[in-house]
């Protein structure tokens, strides 16, 4: 199954391959693609928590919500500090970067194609 092209050569596999997807991104994909997590996203967007308050929060168990910490913070979506014996955490944006980079760039793409598509119909 080859790569779809326009007659102008404006959509070729050039555009689909690594340079335009950053190694890190199906990591966060796969992070957000997962409900639990979302949840701890929002919450945290609204303040800082301690895991056992996201634990109650959600209803699930600190262990639970540890592992997803763990994924979000490898993903650079949370960071945590340790207050004596309170792990807290708090929302990190620098993993959406890369994901914002390429939403933009395909973003143009499409914005692009779309008014070809209008003149063409226009």
């Amino acid at each position: 199954m080859g790569v779809p092209a326009f007659r102008d050569g404006s959509y070729t596999a050039r555009s689909m391959t690594s340079e335009a997807e950053p190694k890190d991104m199906g990591r966060v994909l796969d992070a957000l693609g997962e409900r639990s997590r979302r949840s701890i996203l929002d919450l945290l967007a609204a303040s800082p928590c301690s895991i056992s308050d996201l634990a109650q929060a959600l209803g699930v168990t600190k262990t639970a919500i540890g592992q997803h910490i763990a994924i979000l913070e490898s993903c650079q979506l949370v960071k945590t500090e340790k207050k004596g014996r309170v792990r807290m955490c708090r929302v990190d944006p620098t993993g959406l970067d890369d994901l914002e980079q390429w939403i933009d760039h395909h973003r143009g793409h499409w914005q692009s194609s779309l008014a070809r598509l209008d003149d063409f119909l226009g």
